[in-house]
């Protein structure tokens, strides 16, 4: 298993989550927010760089405007004594006007100055939520991968490279400074009752994109089941690497077959094609790179996660996915075609 020898990490008392706004701060603060009034926790600060609204703000929390590349990150921990950082915050999806350094600076940057901080301010534990991406969209990527594969990322892709180039930052700051416990956990797709992102559009077309001669599997973990483990790391479970998906996976026919749609089968070549064609006329956001993102998918294997890590998703992939169209259907917003 990458990432060193295992070790237990002490229960958190004090935690700063960072990224604390995005879609998978809001759950976590709430939850800890719960443990915070049960007396689990002594202190949690949610940090963002932008201000979180008063009716989002949970009982209890600190909320603090901190952008994760700023040198205030440290001071932050210092004022109220973290012991125990979660980092989440990183660009998934790029708005408008984005670009790859300002990508690059968050999400590596970011994470380089989130490091250095716990290291000066003696913080004990570290939680990073890292992605399946990490390892890479590759053709001779194993069936399924687990924490020994090497992560090689995709230079064509900057979620996947820049995942890729944190976890070297975090590999080395394991080497360098063993007193600062990790855990970083791998995440595979994640589903909730409110995802919707690059993946879940493709599900929302009339007819699914197949590449013939490619299963194009997807492994899913449900938002509750990221949340959980998260949590699970906080109460002191064994610090290390683990991918964290549901058990199983779904390959893009029978996603279709489930949402009752059909797929339109393209031969690698010509996809390719009309993606840099697309592309290169504006028609497209995607350009020929996302050939491998569709064909290349990691599969990730989950059996560190259950026996090492000692958390078991209350989900399979299968079922997150069940549960994410049943949710888009009680909202009025159907990806299925089936009633």
């Amino acid at each position: 298993m990458s990432g060193g020898p295992i070790t237990r990490s002490l229960p958190a008392r004090r935690v700063l989550v960072t990224g604390a706004d995005g879609f998978l701060g809001r759950s976590l603060v709430a939850r800890l927010s719960q443990q915070q009034a049960q007396g689990v926790l002594d202190a949690v600060v949610a940090a963002d760089v932008r201000e979180v609204p008063a009716d989002r703000q949970c009982p209890g929390v600190a909320y603090a405007v901190q952008d994760v590349r700023d040198a205030g990150i440290a001071a932050l921990m210092q004022q109220h004594a973290i012991d125990t950082v979660v980092h989440l915050a990183s660009i998934v999806t790029p708005g408008k006007g984005s670009n790859r350094v300002f990508e690059h600076s968050v999400d590596v940057g970011g994470t380089r100055n989130v490091l250095a901080a716990c290291v000066a301010q003696g913080v004990r534990h570290l939680v990073v939520s890292s992605s399946g991406a990490a390892y890479g969209y590759h053709a001779n990527n194993p069936d399924w991968i687990d924490e020994s594969q090497p992560l090689r990322g995709n230079e064509a892709f900057a979620y996947a490279d820049h995942k890729r180039q944190v976890e070297e930052l975090l590999a080395q700051a394991r080497r360098d400074h063993p007193e600062l416990a990790q855990t970083v956990l791998r995440i595979g797709t994640i589903l909730g009752e409110r995802v919707h992102n690059q993946i879940t559009a493709l599900f929302e077309k009339p007819r699914l994109i197949a590449i013939r001669g490619s299963a194009s599997p997807f492994v899913f973990v449900w938002d509750e089941d990221v949340t959980g483990a998260i949590a699970h790391a906080l109460a002191g479970a064994p610090a290390g690497c683990f991918n964290l998906a549901g058990d199983g996976a779904l390959g893009i026919r029978e996603i279709a077959q489930r949402l009752g749609k059909g797929c339109i089968e393209w031969p690698a070549p010509v996809l390719r094609t009309a993606l840099a064609v697309g592309s290169a006329l504006g028609l497209s956001r995607y350009g020929p790179e996302q050939l491998d993102f569709l064909r290349y998918r990691p599969v990730l294997a989950n059996r560190a996660l259950k026996e090492v890590f000692g958390y078991r998703p209350a989900k399979t992939s299968a079922q997150a996915f069940e549960a994410f169209v049943a949710a888009r259907a009680a909202q009025d917003r159907p990806v299925s075609r089936r009633r």
